[in-house]
């Protein structure tokens, strides 16, 4: 039966990277993107000119049913979906005695609510086949916290939290959950931070440069490959040395 992977906000940066990396392997892809179409469309014409399935959906990944809708659509046009990349996700700085409810709800629905409502709607297939790949993207501030961004540090550990008790819980049903906690990237989330803390951050990464998207695409590879069939519940930092 054809397998499909489904890569959650992956119209840029390192969710894109990640579904192009998956399609040169031959999985058919499900580009997510919330706003950018114009990306995401232009990704999956890519992909499909080199040959490899790819369809674009938009969805919030917050919202539930819409998340549901989502997953049935790849099913329908690209087959089951036996491989799921949590990587949606945003980011805000500010001090936390300034952080408001609005923002902290946000947060966490995207980059928390968000990987429950894809985890929830593809298991059935999973559950029922006794095999399934899910990899989830956190981040080094989720293992170290991050000043000034307190919230984001707090959706991110939630997300090893998530990792490694889901693994336990789905491993006697052939499934296998994995975490990537990616170091300082060159995305746009990172370009926002200024050149200033950008120079800083290379300066405090031992191999001496921001990571590439391509870096974080390629472990995600490796774990949704047979190479990683014995790893489960792990969280592999790519992050130049920045945690050691």
């Amino acid at each position: 039966m054809r397998k499909s992977a489904l890569i959650t906000g992956a119209s840029r940066g390192i969710g894109r990277a990640i579904a192009a990396a998956l399609a040169r392997e031959g999985w058919p892809v499900c580009v997510n993107y919330l706003e950018r179409r114009d990306a995401a469309e232009s990704l999956v014409l890519e992909l499909q000119r080199k040959g490899c399935a790819a369809l674009a959906v938009q969805t919030d990944v917050s919202d539930r049913a819409a998340v549901e809708a989502m997953v049935r659509t790849a099913e329908e046009t690209l087959g089951p979906v036996e491989l799921l990349v949590n990587n949606a996700g945003i980011s805000r700085q500010g001090l936390f005695q300034d952080l408001d409810d609005a923002l902290w709800d946000r947060l966490l629905a995207v980059n928390l609510t968000g990987p429950r409502n894809t985890v929830q709607a593809v298991l059935p297939h999973m559950l029922s086949e006794k095999r399934g790949n899910i990899v989830n993207i956190s981040s080094i501030w989720g293992l170290r916290g991050g000043s000034c961004e307190v919230a984001y540090a707090c959706t991110k550990a939630g997300i090893v939290g998530l990792t490694r008790s889901l693994a336990l819980e789905l491993a006697p049903s052939g499934i296998r959950v994995n975490c990537v906690a990616p170091g300082c990237v060159e995305t746009d989330m990172v370009r926002g931070l200024g050149r200033e803390t950008r120079a800083m951050l290379v300066e405090e990464t031992p191999l001496g440069r921001l990571g590439r998207p391509e870096d974080i695409a390629e472990v995600v590879v490796f774990l949704a490959s047979e190479k990683a069939g014995f790893i489960t519940g792990q969280v592999i930092t790519s992050d130049g040395g920045f945690v050691v």
